[in-house]
């Protein structure tokens, strides 16, 4: 099978030495959860990694196909200047994606933007350490319904399954940014019931609970992920997959779930 992994990460800039410095001690049990992802992920042997973040380029009505042929991070805007992360892009996967959606009428953008946003920036660095040569593909969600998440992910499976290059699948997806006063959006009882319930779903496969979440509770809870996580629900789907949450904690406030759906 062409896809070879399959897993959700948080973004914390945090997680960066160079930006976090003493904070990381905060961040001990994500940290080692990512540090345990990138072994599986190098002993999956991907080629190509698709990454979808919630903080690159947004078009409401339509997802994005990053097809540019060189990346490089971007984590400026936290104060580091020494970070620096190159990987090559598969424009040919891109833009093959593209013709496939316009074919099935989903609305994508195609754009080329070289410099990688922290949701891209920070899990890579963790994860591609050990994969000098992998090449990726970045994605961004849109402001469309749930089910269109769910069918950009699963036109992106079909393609996925009818290449013979070794795909890796990333969701790079905080959780709730309500959880305490000192949230970045403030406190708000739905930041909880929402990581609880995201959580819940993942672990029973419950794609469909997913779809009916409230959507004042999606609003309330000021989550960045679960676009990210519908698109990667659309790839998985009628895929067989054993899901290991590796760990969650939300010290800053903020939900940071990491996860791999083992193959």
């Amino acid at each position: 099978m062409s896809l070879v992994f399959a897993a959700i990460t948080p973004h914390p800039p945090l997680l960066i030495p160079t930006i976090g410095k003493d904070a990381i001690k905060k961040l001990e049990k994500t940290k080692a959860a990512m540090e345990k992802l990138e072994e599986d992920l190098y002993l999956a042997k991907p080629e190509v990694i698709f990454i979808i973040t919630p903080h690159g380029n947004f078009f409401p009505d339509a997802f994005t196909i990053n097809a540019c042929t060189d990346f490089q991070s971007n984590l400026k805007e936290f104060g580091d200047l020494i970070t620096n992360l190159k990987f090559k892009g598969d424009i040919n996967l891109a833009t093959s994606i593209r013709s496939v959606s316009k074919e099935q009428n989903i609305p994508t953008t195609l754009i080329t933007e070289t410099n990688l946003d922290h949701g891209c920036s920070v899990p890579l660095y963790y994860l591609a350490q050990h994969l000098p040569d992998v090449k990726i593909v970045q994605f961004g969600f849109s402001d469309l319904d749930a089910k269109a998440h769910l069918d950009f992910g699963y036109l992106i499976k079909e393609k996925i399954l009818n290449t013979n290059k070794r795909i890796a699948v990333i969701a790079s997806a905080d959780l709730s940014h309500a959880l305490a006063t000192d949230s970045p959006a403030g406190f708000n009882p739905a930041g909880a019931k929402f990581d609880e319930k995201i959580q819940e779903l993942l672990a029973s496969h419950n794609t469909v609970g997913m779809m009916q979440i409230e959507s004042e509770t999606i609003k309330n809870s000021s989550e960045c992920g679960f676009r990210s996580l519908l698109i990667l629900l659309g790839i998985l789907k009628d895929i067989d997959y054993t899901y290991r949450q590796y760990s969650y904690e939300a010290p800053f406030g903020v939900g940071y779930l990491t996860a791999n759906f083992v193959l």
